[in-house]
């Protein structure tokens, strides 16, 4: 009988306390409610965050036609000419969330374009943002 009292102590302090499935269940339910009442808060951010993209390719495209404009006296409708290479969009497995081009390029002026592909915050409006030789990206179209 020691021995089985011995045997029942042993295996009494190697048990650990541990929570249970409904625990855990309940906790990550809650850390879900937490995330919708936070995400349309966040939205914003995330939107303006992605946006940096477009408006550093399009200073890239600013200071390409401005380097050509010195050059050839014009500025060019040909993104090649730039030596630009649009990243590849996410649709063709890559990591850009737009597509850009040249609307218009004359000798004096010029307008280059970045269209959302992505909707951000699911409101059906795509982003849209320009630059023309002033240098100064514009958001045409918030999402």
């Amino acid at each position: 009988m020691d021995l089985y009292n011995n045997i029942m102590k042993t295996n009494n302090r190697l048990k650990t306390e541990a929570f249970s499935l409904q625990e855990v269940l309940i906790v990550l339910l809650i850390i879900g409610v937490f995330m919708l009442i936070a995400l349309p808060n966040l939205m914003p951010l995330v939107v303006k965050a992605k946006s940096i993209e477009a408006q550093m390719q399009l200073k890239y495209i600013y200071n390409s036609q401005t380097s050509h404009r010195y050059l050839y006296s014009k500025y060019t409708t040909d993104l090649y000419e730039l030596d630009f290479e649009a990243p590849k969009t996410i649709k063709e497995n890559g990591t850009s969330n737009y597509t850009y081009e040249i609307l218009s390029a004359g000798s004096t002026n010029f307008i280059a374009r970045a269209a959302a592909i992505t909707d951000f915050d699911g409101d059906g409006i795509y982003n849209v943002w320009e630059i023309n030789e002033n240098g100064t990206p514009k958001q045409i179209i918030k999402d």
